[in-house]
Parts: structure tokens; sequence; C-alpha cells
């Protein structure tokens, strides 16, 4: 019988210096997950997230075009829209929203950018102070989108992967959900005393459905079979009979997705999409996660709550069904995976240990030592 794989060691869960080596050489390098297009839908709608630490401003420009830049003012450094605080708490995750009417303005000298970020006017000073207006630009962030989402990339040295070859062949086994058509009808943000990785690897397995999930199982009994061990992610899983979305009673009024398969009307899928984002699909709905580490042992995750815009505009529209049901189910999961991190801590504790019905969650080993090394 082969041994056990072993899960990464307790410190890649609990020490600040693989943390910071994790923002550094991820959060700060790769493609991350921070929005959707419809939270910026007309020119000069803006929105700032927080990236490896950084306050980045994303701004629809007049030409429709969406970009990013650092939220920081070329002249002294000062915010250009004032978060308030060094970190947000956790109900901040994406919520600072506005528009700038005509250009961005600097709240402290009134140095004035143009939405595509060039500078614009710097009052009392002209090339005779030695100043070039065309040479102070805002501080570029990479800006891209797939499905409807928003993706940054904070490093700005050429290398790395599209975000394309990153998001790898996800994309193509959800091609028929209309993602990019979807809107938001409501979202939650659990704040969860777990590394973020502890929360992928529960994403990444059903071993643990049986014992935690109880009320998901009764909808989607092959969660629980054979502790997950024959579940085809990529085929989708299939429901109990008579069930087809991921509501208490596995039914809903709302229609499925048009253009979907006749297996993916009776089916859900579920893609991770490295470094943050979780995709979870019924016919009808999509609950979308994202990850915003805050240390090692703390994660902000905002769950937003998808549906298609016919649905939206239909008199006595109520999504509750879905959302009460995927947030018992989230919570059953925070609990658990807060008692994960927990236990962690312990001085007994080394290395835990995957099953082989938990193969998937080897993918974030793997993830993680390609990207630290031996630091981990």
């Amino acid at each position: 019988m082969s041994p056990l794989e072993q899960t990464l060691p307790a410190a890649a869960y609990l020490d600040p210096a693989v943390f910071a080596l994790e923002r550094e050489r991820i959060f700060a390098r790769e493609w991350v997950c921070v929005a959707r297009e419809e939270s910026v839908p007309a020119a000069g709608d803006y929105v700032v997230v927080r990236v490896a630490g950084e306050s980045v401003l994303l701004v629809r420009g007049r030409d429709g075009v969406l970009r990013g830049f650092f939220n920081v003012c070329r002249h002294r450094g000062c915010e250009l829209v004032l978060t308030g605080r060094e970190q947000p708490p956790a109900a901040d995750v994406g919520t600072i929203t506005g528009n700038f009417p005509t250009a961005i303005r600097c709240p402290y000298h009134s140095w004035t950018y143009a939405l595509d970020g060039t500078l614009r006017a710097a009052p009392f000073l002209d090339d005779g102070d030695a100043i070039a207006l065309a040479d102070l630009p805002l501080h570029p962030v990479a800006v891209d989108g797939w499905g409807g989402f928003v993706f940054v990339r904070l490093a700005s040295d050429g290398t790395g992967e599209s975000l394309a070859d990153q998001l790898g062949e996800g994309p193509g086994r959800l091609a028929r959900y209309p993602l990019a058509a979807l809107r938001s009808a409501h979202r939650i943000v659990y704040d969860v005393a777990a590394n973020w990785k502890v929360i992928l690897e529960n994403y990444n397995e059903c071993y643990h459905c049986a014992g935690v999930h109880p009320e998901l199982c009764a909808i989607v009994p092959a969660f629980k079979h054979r502790g997950g061990s024959e579940l085809d992610w990529e085929a989708g899983i299939p429901h109990a009979p008579g069930a087809w979305t991921f509501t208490r009673s596995g039914t809903t009024a709302r229609a499925p997705f048009p253009g979907l398969s006749a297996e993916e009307k009776v089916r859900h899928k579920g893609e991770l999409f490295y470094p943050n984002l979780l995709i979870s699909m019924s016919a009808d709905h999509a609950a979308v996660f994202t990850l915003w580490p805050v240390d090692p042992r703390r994660t902000s995750i905002a769950c937003d709550f998808l549906f298609h815009p016919d649905e939206i505009t239909q008199s006595g529209f109520d999504p509750s069904d879905a959302i009460e049901f995927w947030d018992l189910v989230n919570r059953q999961d925070w609990t658990i995976c807060e008692g994960v991190q927990r236990g962690m801590g312990s001085r007994v504790f080394a290395t835990g240990f995957y099953a082989p019905m938990e193969s998937a969650s080897l993918d974030i080993r793997r993830y993680i030592r390609s990207r630290l090394g031996t630091a981990v």
C-alpha cells in the first residue's frame, strides 16, 4: 500500500513569513479576480480593491475601457480615493465605489488626472518648474477579463502568463454557461479565521461532504458516495432524481440558463481558478467566491450570487431559496475550516495527509511549491 501524500507543513498555514512570500510571489505577480464588470458600468465609475496589500483603483474610461491604477498620486503619494484605513475589514471588500464626473483629482493638492491616468493639471506648476505632465501618469495596473469577471495583475516586469493561460481549461468546461451576461443579486462577505489555502483545499474535495453537509448530500447524493472518490467534475455532478439546482428542495421556479446541455440542466459544476476565484454553477444560478487573504490565519470571502437578467427582471423574483441554502453550506464549511486552522496551531501538528479521494487538493501543494520553492 502506498503511503498517504503529505500536505504542506504547518508553517505554510501559520507563518507570517510564508504569508509574506505568498503575497509577493503569487498575489502580486499573478492575475487576481477582484470584481465584476457590472460594478463599473459607466464612464467615470470606479471601485477600489486591495490586492497584495496595495490599494488599486479600477476606472471606466470615456472610451469604455476599464483601466487599473495604483491608488497613489504621483505628487506626494496621497490616496486618490481615501480609504480611511490601512487594511479594510472584511465588510469593506469591494465596497468603496463612486464616479469621477470629469477627472481623477487628488484630495491633497488637486493634481488632476484624466480617466486614462495621464496627468492633466498640477495647480500653479508649469514647464518652468521642471515638470512635464506627460512624464507623470498614474502607475498602471494590468487589467483583463473573462466571463464578466475583472482580473488585475500588479507586476509590470513583463513576465508571467496571460490571463487565458493562467485560467487554463476551466473556461472551456463552463463555455455554455452565460457567465458574462449574469448579474449579481446578492453578496455575503464572510470573515473566516482560516488560512486561504485551507479554504481552497476544502473546496477541492468532497471527502468531508457526508459528515459536514447533510442537506447538500440530500440533493446531491453523489457527494457522499465513497467519500466523493468517483466524482467526475468535468462532466458535472448529478443531482438526486427530481432535483436540479442548489436549494433545499433541489428545485426552483427559475428557468435553467439558455444554451445548457441536457446534462448541465441537471448537474452541478465547480471550478477553482488559482489563486482566488471559485465558481459553483447550478443550472439557474452561480455562487461565486473570491478570496481575500488578510493574514496567515484569516481570510475574507466575498460570495456573490449571480442570476440571469431575464429572471432578475421578473416580477416576484426571489433568490432567497438559493442564497439561504448556500449560506447554510458556506457556514458549515467555514466552521470546519476554522477548526482545521486551530488544530494546525497545536505543537503536535507538523503536517497532514491527503487521502486518495483528496487528490485534487494536491494541486494546492504543487501550486504553492512551484511558486515558493524551498520556502515550504
